[in-house]
């Protein structure tokens, strides 16, 4: 007779096993095609609670305990100012799932509170600038964001739609403001309906909504239910009906950029026209 497994095992196993090819094989093929992960990376896992970034943790752990590369990992829970249920949730999840979290405390959403601008805006700027500063001064040199595949194709299409731009989420940057850090996205590749396929199969409830204006909702993605995101996702299930293959199109898309067939473009900060190379 087999050993039992504990809970966090049986998760563990999971991914491992049952989702090897809808979680383990993208995560894998997205650290390696991107090079996200070097030798004797510090890398800082930056937990929100929710399903993405709790899966990224664990996917993190795993790879970090069978890759013949050497880094090291500190998972790093910022508390914006949370509620104490939500702060609650967060902590036994990750006792469950046996992550060892750093916690530390803002306070952003109430400054993010008092703001005229928009108040996601400052607070998305104000946790990113937290998250460096922490990690650095804990030593690492990256941080890794859960965003994923859908992340990716809506934030490429509410750029076009509503931000008059072609502009896509890359899957690592250097920080601008944060001398010698990298933001690395190891979930590039893992499609959002996979992670919830896996919260399911393990029974595990994570936080929806942490953000403190929009706490009742029912169908909130860190932007609020009602979002221009949920307008978009809704969008792309609609066209999805007719064709499929529609996400991946547009994921493919943003790899092959053809810069000749545009008018104008920007790199570097710095906007550029057909027209200067044209005659020459």
């Amino acid at each position: 007779m087999g050993r039992v497994l504990e809970p966090y095992q049986q998760i563990e196993r999971s991914l491992i096993k049952k989702y090897r090819k809808e979680l383990w094989k993208p995560f894998i093929y997205a650290v390696k095609r991107y090079e996200l992960i070097q030798a004797n990376d510090k890398i800082a896992v930056c937990i929100s609670g929710g399903k993405d970034s709790m899966l990224m943790a664990k996917l993190m752990q795993e790879l970090q305990r069978h890759s013949d590369v050497p880094f090291s990992l500190v998972f790093l829970v910022m508390d914006p100012g949370y509620n104490e249920i939500n702060r609650q949730k967060i902590e036994s999840n990750a006792q469950l799932l046996h992550i060892p979290i750093t916690v530390f405390e803002t306070n952003i959403f109430a400054v993010a509170n008092t703001t005229e601008q928009s108040p996601c805006y400052l607070c998305a700027r104000m946790r990113r600038g937290h998250l460096y500063s922490k990690a650095q001064e804990l030593g690492c040199n990256k941080i890794a964001l859960g965003h994923h595949f859908n992340d990716v194709i809506e934030t490429t299409v509410m750029g076009m739609f509503y931000g008059s731009q072609l502009q896509a989420m890359p899957p690592k940057l250097h920080s601008t403001n944060f001398q010698g850090m990298e933001l690395i996205r190891p979930l590039y590749c893992v499609h959002e309906e996979d992670i919830l396929a896996w919260k399911r199969y393990n029974q595990l409830e994570f936080i929806q909504c942490a953000c403190r204006f929009t706490e009742n909702c029912t169908i909130c993605d860190n932007g609020g239910g009602g979002s221009k995101r949920q307008e978009i996702k809704t969008l792309l299930r609609r066209l999805k009906r007719d064709n499929p293959n529609i996400e991946k199109s547009i994921f493919n898309s943003i790899h092959a950029v053809s810069l000749d067939t545009f008018p104008g473009y920007k790199t570097k900060g710095e906007a550029h026209s057909f027209l200067e190379g044209y005659d020459g």
